[in-house]
């Protein structure tokens, strides 16, 4: 019982220290302090982490949902009253990023289930498509690709741009643009291979 008892005293020992460090940093967010909000994202960062964790199993994503949970939990912090716990009113956030995450996804999909539809009923096959026909098809099938490797193949085949160039531009690394652009080319050879467009 003693030994329980000292246990819980320490915890509340610790909670109210970190609720004074938050208290305290938020004050300072409050005056533009970004160093202070810096400390709030490493003290709640693996957190929010685990908590995303259960909206996606996708590692770059999830450093997304992180990112933008913080992002908007710092544009929102002048309406944080602090009558509750901060980390309850930042993962009520994160819930709201994870929540709207599945909606624009489940609506993502069903978009691309429509297109995919739509290609195999409207667009011509490869034996009698015209070059505009069969431009038009491609413009269509890169409109299926996830939004960052759509971006890597117009970069590279459209504006003509090497991946040195797309990594200083974007800001991701060399290796990350080659990655890209292979599962991109890969994925895109596929589909044109399925529509008879790319001999197999």
């Amino acid at each position: 019982m003693i030994l329980s008892a000292t246990l819980s005293q320490e915890f509340d020992l610790m909670q109210a220290s970190v609720t004074d460090l938050d208290t305290e940093d938020i004050g300072l967010c409050r005056t533009g302090d970004e160093d202070a909000y810096a400390r709030i994202v490493n003290r709640y960062q693996p957190l929010i982490a685990r908590q995303m964790w259960r909206f996606t199993r996708d590692a770059q994503k999830l450093e997304e949902l992180v990112q933008e949970v913080f992002v908007e939990a710092y544009t929102s912090l002048h309406s944080f009253k602090a009558t509750a716990p901060f980390e309850h009113w930042l993962r009520r956030i994160a819930t709201r990023v994870g929540y709207r995450f599945w909606k624009l996804k489940a609506r993502d999909t069903e978009r691309r289930e429509k297109l995919h539809l739509h290609n195999q009923e409207t667009l011509p096959s490869a034996k009698n498509a015209s070059p505009s026909e069969a431009t038009e098809y491609l413009f269509t099938l890169l409109e299926t690709l996830p939004a960052q490797e759509r971006l890597v193949l117009t970069l590279l085949y459209f504006e003509g741009w090497d991946t040195q160039e797309i990594a200083d531009h974007i800001g991701w690394t060399r290796s990350l643009v080659k990655v890209r652009a292979f599962r991109a080319r890969k994925k895109l050879k596929k589909k044109l291979e399925a529509s008879g467009y790319v001999s197999a």
